[in-house]
């Protein structure tokens, strides 16, 4: 089997060709975890493709080619694995699935710290975000292990690759702010709703943390890791919380492409 695989439109990837879209700025993304060879919210993945081209280029590709890229992608390789699906526009509209080893993300619980920031175009998955990188690096080397955006309102949104979610003892909190819907965050919501697990959508600034009982961090990698601390603010572990995420979570249907 091969472990990882690089595919352009639907061939195998000269470095040559991958060669412009490593240094492509004006690109999109989504991200995923397959197991045995299925995924969920395949769904969301297609909607969020399909939609950040229609703002990007004016322009989308039908559900079904994407589909069959990522299949053939699938094909080569081991049952489960992370996979990319990376669109940008040279002319055409161009498509590279990439294949790596699987991922579940840090066991937590997080220490983030909190920074200042808003990521332009913050509704849209995309690429050359520099910014999420170097915030990253100057948390870690402050002793923290991953930094939370604060926008110019004082609301906290999302994390660098993450979502946030909180728990106030019976509801779960999603941030008010501008942010990036991922799609795990999706899923969640919606298998949620059906689990009869409380939810609503707040402004969450720095002061309304110890007020709260528990936070975590998710992504394609995961339902919920553990927040310990967000910048002075100490949270409580709500292991019930991360539970109920992860019920949520692994109550959606995995599906083949």
């Amino acid at each position: 089997m091969t472990p990882h695989v690089a595919r352009l439109n639907g061939r195998t990837a000269t470095a040559e060709e991958l060669a412009p879209l490593a240094f492509a700025g004006f690109a999109h993304f989504t991200a995923m975890q397959v197991r045995d060879g299925r995924v969920r919210g395949l769904d969301l993945h297609l909607d969020r493709l399909r939609t950040a081209s229609l703002e990007l280029f004016g322009d989308a590709l039908p559900d079904d080619r994407i589909r069959s890229y990522v299949r053939e992608a699938l094909e080569p390789g081991p049952a489960d694995v992370s996979l990319t699906v990376t669109i940008h526009q040279p002319g055409d509209l161009e498509v590279l699935v990439r294949t790596r080893p699987p991922a579940s993300g840090p066991a937590g619980p997080l220490a983030l710290t909190a920074v200042d920031h808003e990521r332009v175009l913050p509704a849209i998955k995309h690429t050359g975000e520099m910014a999420k990188t170097y915030f990253r690096r100057q948390a870690i080397g402050e002793g923290f292990d991953d930094a939370a955006f604060v926008d110019r309102r004082g609301r906290l949104s999302e994390a660098t690759i993450w979502n946030l979610a909180f728990w106030d003892g019976d509801t779960v909190v999603w941030p008010d702010a501008g942010l990036l819907r991922g799609t795990t965050m999706g899923i969640v919501q919606r298998r949620l709703g059906a689990l009869g697990v409380p939810q609503r959508i707040q402004e969450v600034t720095l002061a309304d943390l110890p007020g709260l009982g528990g936070a975590v961090v998710m992504n394609s990698w995961t339902p919920g890791i553990a927040v310990r601390r967000i910048g002075a603010a100490p949270l409580p572990s709500a292991p019930a919380f991360v539970a109920a995420l992860r019920q949520a979570y692994e109550s959606e249907p995995l599906t083949r492409p």
